[in-house]
C-alpha cells in the first residue's frame, strides 16, 4: 500500500483527529482497542510515554471477554484500578472506533467505576 493510500484511510484519519483533540486537552488518556474477539483498555501519560494502568477482556477476572457485558466488565475493572492509582480524570480515546456497542459499553463501565470524562 502506498504512503498517500494510508493517510487517506477514513480510519486513520478518524483516529489522528480523535487522538489529536484528546491530546490537546492534557490529561490522560484512555485509549481502548478492540479485536474481533477481544477488547483492551489502557489510562497512558503521554507526556512521559507510559501505561498507568490497563485492563483486557483477557483477564483472569473476566469472564465473558468478547461481548457488551464483558466490555463494560473491562471499563470496571479498569475504572477501579485506576482510582485505586489515585487516577480520576481521563479523555475518552476511542481511536477510529464509533462510540457504539462495546466501545460504549466500556466507557459506561468505567464511569461506574468512578473514572470521570
Amino acid at each position: 500500500m502506498s504512503a498517500k493510500r494510508y493517510e487517506n484511510n477514513a480510519a486513520i484519519r478518524r483516529s489522528r483527529r480523535v487522538r489529536s483533540r484528546v491530546k490537546a486537552s492534557g490529561r490522560l488518556r484512555l485509549s481502548v482497542f478492540r479485536s474481533a474477539r477481544h477488547i483492551y483498555a489502557q489510562v497512558i501519560d503521554d507526556a512521559e510515554g507510559k501505561t498507568l494502568v490497563s485492563a483486557s477482556s483477557l483477564d483472569k477476572e473476566i469472564e465473558n471477554g468478547g461481548n457488551s457485558t464483558g466490555a463494560e466488565s473491562v471499563g470496571k475493572l479498569l475504572g477501579e484500578r485506576a482510582v485505586k492509582a489515585g487516577l480520576e480524570v481521563v479523555a475518552f480515546d476511542r481511536g477510529s472506533y464509533p462510540y457504539h456497542g462495546r466501545v460504549k459499553s466500556l466507557a459506561e463501565g468505567a464511569r461506574a467505576a468512578g473514572l470521570k470524562f
